[in-house]
């Protein structure tokens, strides 16, 4: 029985923890990524990039060649769709770069280049 009172401790602990969840994330909307602007369109305008623009920016600048699938909005738009559409904002990333340094220079309000 000692077992059971000392779950039932760390379940409500662990409820705690959920309520540090911040409200101020575009995830805290519960939107779609369609209805974030993510849907056919770009799909369609990020395919015809990708084609005109195959490799990895950041890699370019280290002198690798890598070839990129993310389109990435160098300035983030945060619901700015005049920013989101705006082409001079897209660049091409490879995975890898996008989810650390990219992330990383985000989180620290740094850009590369």
């Amino acid at each position: 029985m000692g077992r059971l009172k000392t779950l039932g401790n760390r379940v409500k602990t662990q409820a705690d923890r959920l309520t540090a969840i911040n409200t101020n994330s575009w995830r805290a909307t519960k939107e779609t990524s369609a209805q974030r602007g993510y849907g056919y369109k770009w799909q369609k305008a990020r395919e015809g990039w990708l084609h005109a623009h195959p490799l990895c920016v950041y890699c370019e600048r280290l002198g690798r060649v890598t070839a990129g699938s993310v389109v990435d909005h160098i300035e983030a738009h945060r619901g700015d769709m005049a920013l989101f559409w705006d082409r001079t904002n897209w660049q091409t990333l490879c995975k890898p770069c996008h989810d650390s340094v990219k992330q990383a220079e985000e989180a620290c309000g740094t850009r590369s280049g």
